[in-house]
């Protein structure tokens, strides 16, 4: 299934996109959120596809993240060998994890705006999990497995001047508002077929600036899922952003990075396509 959310922004209505068709759902589920993974929303989702009729999503003018703004937002940092050479730096030997603040969160055809004094604004094309049940402190990997309810995809904008630059942690260059565009859909995993065998783009204009796959992930999405509920709990709907292949700006000879003006577009086999336009601050 592909579970999407649309709408004004903070009024968006839960949906599914069946056969190319998209279904409004709000008539039998409040949002795509904790209280939906962690109550069995899935299996009564395809229950209630399987014998109600739904009505079609008319033309609307904003599609949302594919999950309400979750508990966390959890990244994992040079999770693709290729893209740690390009980084010089070391394949890392256990998960390098950081946070994005959930308010960065933005749907997957949102406006992204470049602050005033941002020097560095970069782009990364990333799998998204999506957590099904609160998990804490898992067994293995099998078990982690089948707490994951699916796929998305993120764009984990970063400013590598405030990232890199202005000392502490990575987490300065990942928090701009919009820098975290999530969707459009969220695949349920029974739809991918191999999660570890996904191409994954991202172009500039017409430019492809990156062009990998998920083949070359250091660590498996099982892996990660068992591996941070070892430290702390993951909650339903939470959402893990678990590395970008090679093709940043940063890693660029010359570096190159957004300006205002610029579009991405962004995709990952199976999980569909997302775009940002880049702007500058509006003046008050």
């Amino acid at each position: 299934m592909k579970l999407l959310r649309y709408g004004d922004r903070g009024k968006e209505k839960p949906g599914v996109e069946f056969e190319g068709i998209r279904f409004d759902c709000s008539k039998f589920f409040k949002d795509w959120d904790r209280e939906f993974f962690n109550t069995g929303g899935i299996e009564q989702l395809k229950k209630v596809l399987s014998t109600e009729t739904l009505n079609n999503i008319k033309e609307t003018k904003r599609w949302g993240a594919p999950i309400a703004r979750p508990g966390m937002v959890i990244c994992v940092g040079l999770n693709y060998s290729d893209h740690a050479k390009e980084s010089n730096m070391d394949v890392p030997s256990e998960p390098i994890l950081f946070m994005k603040p959930t308010n960065t969160v933005s749907g997957p055809f949102d406006p992204v705006i470049i602050p005033d004094d941002a020097e560095k604004v970069d782009w990364e094309v990333e799998l998204g999990i999506v957590i099904g049940r609160d998990i804490y402190k898992l067994t293995d990997e099998t078990e982690a497995e089948e707490a994951i309810a699916g796929y998305t995809i993120v764009n984990d904008l970063s400013e590598r001047h405030f990232q890199l630059e202005r000392g502490g942690q990575w987490v300065k260059g990942k928090g701009c508002p919009g820098f975290c565009p999530v969707g459009p859909y969220l695949v349920t995993k029974d739809e991918i077929e191999d999660v570890l065998n996904l191409k994954m783009t991202t172009d500039i204009g017409e430019e492809r600036v990156q062009d990998g796959s998920t083949s070359t992930m250091v660590f498996s999405p099982a892996y990660i899922v068992h591996y941070i509920s070892q430290f702390m709990m993951l909650e339903a709907g939470d959402l893990i952003s678990t590395g970008t292949p090679p093709g940043v700006g940063l890693g660029m000879t010359p570096a190159r990075f957004l300006k205002a003006g610029e579009t991405t577009t962004l995709s990952i086999e199976g999980l569909g396509e997302q775009s940002q336009y880049f702007r500058t601050m509006p003046r008050m």
